[in-house]
């Protein structure tokens, strides 16, 4: 699971679709972070306030959809 940087809120996130996402690597099992895919990600901080969970679709390198 990624930590998401930067959007306090999950409509916040939402609101950036068509934009680079701003991520912190999480797993210390190598990197989870892909261009193209789904991904898992928790907000607003990975590591002290998860209020928040979502699905971000990526594609070539930008946000298509927040669920």
């Amino acid at each position: 699971m990624l930590g998401v940087s930067g959007y306090k809120t999950k409509k916040e996130l939402k609101q950036q679709i068509g934009k680079p996402l701003s991520f912190v690597e999480t797993s210390m099992f190598g990197k989870e972070y892909k261009s193209d895919g789904i991904l898992s990600v928790v907000g607003p901080d990975a590591y002290l306030d998860r209020k928040w969970f979502a699905t971000v679709k990526m594609q070539n390198g930008l946000i298509v959809s927040v669920t």
